[in-house]
């Protein structure tokens, strides 16, 4: 039985998974780096160990340390959450080895799924439809281009191993492939230390489309149904709903029983994703499987009903699964925004720093996974994800107009977020009707620029009125301190620098 479980990762995934631990009376370790010492990941634990310095390689990414931190606290077992170690088959061996439960699935089913050749062919023989492309490595750039000329352009350069946009090369036509091969082969080796590269046939107009599975020891799986997540940027999602918008009933059962199929075939245990492309025809192709937890997992479990880390622990523990596929439902529609610390107006550029003020939304069908507070600094080592925004409703129209809502509620002040992007996504008609696919921020470019003469995500009005609120009621306001991080002389400094108040 699983009395402890070490977290092995950092910020809103280790508190989300901490949170589930909590529930079910079970004790949580957190590892953390120098940087994320006052991360609220680490003041939630019930015990918790420094792994070193801010370095991902020398923390979060160093396997011995985390092992040595499991043994120390007595865990009985480790979750890797997402990111860094979470498909990495080495990590989920070395546990097995030192008598540690790994949360996920086996160590063979990650690298029989990682190599995204290996995948095809498994899904080939499950009867899983793929997009027509190579089922070997390529060999050289001649046998690049003799391949794009028989499928026919345009077509997709990726990477074997690849993952979030990395070693990945649309190419147009023949004069395009060689330039491309060298530069996805020298991305790969960087990226993975892989240069192994295929083509695939390149998917017209395609939305991005994810099955939600679990699969049990008992060899029991099913799918908690489907994730729309076609709003992407570079291949990194933004906004994610479900259910999607764009499938319907019959086609949403024949890709849930593929997925099924294709957990199936692996063997697979724990939660998982089977990410699929569907063309504007409705035709659907597999692309890849997520062998973890993924980021916009909240979504599935507020339109299913299912605590998705409580399941992934009882998997793991040995427990068969508590429902069968026919007794899952979706009920009403949710929608997740990614909530970063990054300027929208200069290429997305991080945005790290200290938040000075902070107000989370609140109210009916509101959920917030974050790890920050008032005074937390985002580090500069790390993804700049502040936390996601989920939002329920009963319906996809509803669901939009709380999404309007908390968005607008949302407030940090101190560094620049994509809050107000993320707002001007939500009200380009495109998406209102459902009517989109991964080319929605490319085409929609004119819509999604600034519409006011403020160029960050700050609230000049809310500074405005806070300052007019103060000055009205200046004697009972009055601040008990003088010091400079006083509430109201944050607000004020605050409104000087953006030059919405006057000295």
């Amino acid at each position: 039985m699983i009395k402890k479980i070490l977290i092995a990762n950092r910020g809103e995934i280790a508190l989300r998974v901490m949170r589930s631990c909590y529930e079910m009376g079970i004790r949580s370790v957190a590892v953390y780096s120098t940087a994320d010492r006052t991360s609220r990941h680490v003041l939630f634990a019930n015990e918790a160990e420094c792994i070193g310095p801010a370095a991902s390689s020398e923390s979060y990414l160093n396997i011995d340390r985390i092992i040595a931190a499991a043994k120390k606290h007595g865990a009985d077992a480790i979750h890797p959450g997402y990111g860094f170690l979470s498909e990495n088959a080495e990590f989920a061996r070395r546990c097995e080895a030192e008598g540690i439960i790994f949360i996920g699935p086996r160590p063979e089913t990650m690298e029989e799924m990682g190599d995204k050749i290996s995948a095809r062919k498994k899904m080939i023989e499950a009867g899983v439809p793929v997009v027509p492309g190579t089922e070997q490595p390529l060999k050289s750039v001649e046998e690049a281009i003799a391949v794009s000329k028989e499928i026919g352009f345009p077509v997709m350069l990726k990477a074997s191993m690849g993952g979030g946009g990395k070693g990945m090369r649309l190419i147009h036509e023949e004069s395009e492939v060689r330039e491309m091969y060298e530069a996805a082969k020298s991305e790969a080796m960087a990226g993975f230390g892989d240069d192994t590269v295929y083509i695939e046939k390149f998917v017209e107009e395609p939305h991005h489309i994810e099955f939600q599975i679990l699969g049990d020891q008992q060899g029991n799986v099913v799918h908690l149904f489907d994730r729309e997540c076609s709003v992407q940027r570079r291949h990194q999602k933004i906004v994610e709903e479900s259910p999607s918008p764009f499938i319907d009933y019959n086609l949403r059962m024949e890709m849930g029983a593929k997925a099924v199929a294709a957990a199936k075939a692996v063997g697979y245990v724990g939660a998982g994703t089977i990410e699929f492309l569907v063309d504007k025809y409705h035709h659907f192709y597999f692309l890849e499987m997520n062998t973890r937890l993924q980021v916009e997992h909240p979504i599935t479990e507020e339109v299913v009903g299912v605590d998705l880390v409580k399941e992934q622990i009882r998997i793991a523990d040995g427990m068969p699964l508590r429902f069968r596929q026919e007794e899952i439902r979706q009920h009403g529609h949710a929608i997740e925004c990614r909530i970063c610390a990054e300027d929208t107006e200069h290429n997305f550029m991080p945005s790290p720093g200290v938040i000075q003020q902070l107000s989370v939304p609140q109210g009916i069908g509101t959920r917030v996974d974050s790890h920050c507070y008032e005074g937390y600094e985002i580090p500069v080592h790390y993804d700049p994800m502040i936390g996601k925004l989920i939002v329920w409703a009963v319906t996809r129209e509803y669901a939009i107009e709380r999404m309007r809502r908390v968005l607008y509620e949302y407030k940090i002040t101190g560094l620049t977020t994509n809050i107000r992007y993320l707002r001007r996504i939500i009200d380009v008609p495109d998406f209102k009707n459902g009517n989109y696919n991964t080319y929605f921020i490319e085409r929609n470019q004119e819509r999604l620029k600034p519409r006011s003469g403020f160029k960050n995500d700050s609230e000049p009005m809310a500074v405005i009125a806070a300052y007019i609120d103060y000055v009205m009621n200046i004697e009972e306001n009055k601040p008990q301190s003088t010091e400079p991080d006083s509430a109201i002389n944050r607000w004020r400094a605050f409104g000087l620098q953006k030059g919405v108040l006057r000295v």
